[in-house]
């Protein structure tokens, strides 16, 4: 079976990276809310870095999993 690591800039990235666009813009994607979250991904993600970071973001929250996010963000400053 292949051993598949997962890369850290990308939770570092979802903690330094401002929402572009949309309601929440300027907003940190760590900080976004879950509902929005949920409407985007009902909408579906983009095929981008952006998309990749907030499905990352979404999956991570919906999860229970915002503790990371939280810790990664604490890590950084």
């Amino acid at each position: 079976m292949e051993n598949i690591q997962p890369d850290p800039k990308i939770l570092i990235d979802i903690v330094q990276t401002r929402m572009p666009y949309g309601k929440y813009k300027g907003t940190l994607i760590a900080d976004l809310p879950v509902y929005y979250l949920e409407w985007m991904a009902g909408k579906g993600f983009t095929k981008d870095k952006m998309g990749m970071l907030l499905s990352t973001a979404f999956e991570i929250k919906t999860n229970g999993l915002g503790e990371i996010l939280a810790m990664v963000k604490r890590s950084v400053r």
